[in-house]
């Protein structure tokens, strides 16, 4: 069953908000086995929403509207409707009491905007609204489903999951949607495709493949649309089993977890503890890390070491190293990675240092030069890396990489 959603709002087109309630629709929807066939952001105008609405209702059965329901003469959604369903709206009691009762307390009197609130069309079926003043619209046409919601998250997800999803799901049967992603690293997307050419090109004919590039990450997402569901996952199990003996030293993890979760996860499991030392990623290590809940069971902290005499004063480096090798340098990250781990006395600790650029470079050491090192009780371990011209890039590369190879080390130490 194919679904469409439009999102109203001039402030969706200009930048001033991001669209994030088509992503969260997207995937509940999914997760029950519809597909968004399409996702459109209109303007608030009528000939915007009419003909966007219009449209969709050619091409599938369920269109669901987000936005424009507010109390103010820009939100137009609601009359919008009523005329093109050729009907009027009319005074709803219910709806009444409802805005009445989420006002009482936050206004001195209901006025007549919020008065407003309780029109509704009269052919449509209107679904309360528990969090909010905007009455939720169920239109019904033959075989076709029309629903507006409030563009507020929170009004939109409460509503979605209490009303529309229950009633789509009772009204639309549908099979399974099962994804399975796999995240790989240093592999770019068109080696990777190359690699596991022979084994995509053996899918089932009812599991498709997606490559979704990040810096220094390619995700590869499997998705099985099927009549039942355990069938469909014992055939993304084989399928990723096949996958381990072509590419397995590269492949970190799976489904949506971040490189910092998997660091956490392994820290804890072997009760380890880490430490950072930042230069060029500038503090990104240790705020990736400490933004996961209970990261202060193994994080002992880090030193972001920009300027040499920092490296030299709080870590520890040679300042004959930095002055023979420069700071970006297998001598000197590996001397930060064990000075932060003697000084904080930890059982693993990273190290970074590069050349983020856009200014910096040489030709020995263009933009994007990256030197990672990762003390543990074996040793040091380093490598030297060329992430490209970006800044921001560099950075983000530099500390998801230097995360992963934690991780490869931790798991063979």
């Amino acid at each position: 069953m194919n679904v469409e959603l439009i999102t109203i709002g001039d402030e969706l087109l200009i930048g001033q908000v991001i669209d994030t309630n088509s992503a969260w629709m997207g995937k509940a929807l999914n997760d029950l086995g519809f597909e968004v066939n399409r996702i459109t952001s209109v303007r608030d105008t009528k000939d915007a929403i009419t003909s966007s609405l219009k449209e969709a209702m050619d091409r599938v059965d369920v269109v669901l509207l987000t936005g424009g329901l507010g109390p103010t003469n820009d939100d137009i959604t609601k009359h919008t409707l009523a005329e093109f369903f050729n009907t009027k709206l009319v005074f709803n009691e219910q709806i009444y009491e409802d805005v009445c009762g989420f006002l009482k307390g936050r206004v001195a009197t209901i006025n007549e905007l919020n008065r407003m609130q309780a029109y509704v069309p009269e052919s449509c079926v209107p679904i309360r609204n528990t969090v909010g003043t905007a009455p939720i619209m169920w239109f019904r046409i033959g075989q076709k489903v029309v629903v507006s919601m409030p563009g507020v998250p929170s009004e939109m997800k409460t509503t979605m999951t209490s009303d529309v999803l229950p009633r789509l799901k009772e009204l639309f049967p549908t099979g399974h949607i099962i994804h399975q992603t796999i995240l790989v690293h240093s592999l770019g997307e068109s080696t990777l495709a190359e690699l596991i050419a022979d084994w995509e090109g053996a899918l089932p004919s009812f599991i498709s493949l997606a490559y979704l590039p990040s810096p220094g990450l390619v995700r590869l997402r499997l998705t099985a649309r099927v009549a039942h569901e355990a069938e469909g996952r014992r055939a993304i199990a084989a399928a990723v089993d096949g996958l381990y003996p072509l590419i397995g030293t590269h492949i970190y993890g799976q489904d949506d977890q971040r490189p910092e979760e998997l660091v956490a996860l392994l820290m804890k499991q072997k009760q380890l503890t880490l430490a950072v030392a930042e230069s060029c990623t500038g503090g990104l290590l240790g705020h990736l890390i400490t933004s996961l809940p209970g990261s202060s069971s193994f994080f002992k902290g880090g030193v972001v070491a920009y300027a040499n005499s920092v490296k030299e004063d709080l870590l520890g480096v040679d300042a004959k190293d930095l002055l023979t090798y420069g700071a970006v340098s297998q001598q000197v990250v590996e001397q930060m990675a064990k000075g932060v781990r003697q000084r904080l006395k930890c059982d693993y600790a990273i190290a970074t240092s590069g050349i983020a650029g856009p200014d910096g470079g040489t030709e020995e050491k263009p933009v994007g030069t990256v030197w990672i090192a990762i003390c543990g009780p074996n040793g040091v371990l380093s490598k030297r890396h060329f992430f490209g011209a970006i800044r921001e890039r560099n950075i983000q590369r530099a500390a998801s990489t230097a995360l992963i190879e934690l991780l490869t080390l931790v798991k063979s130490d």
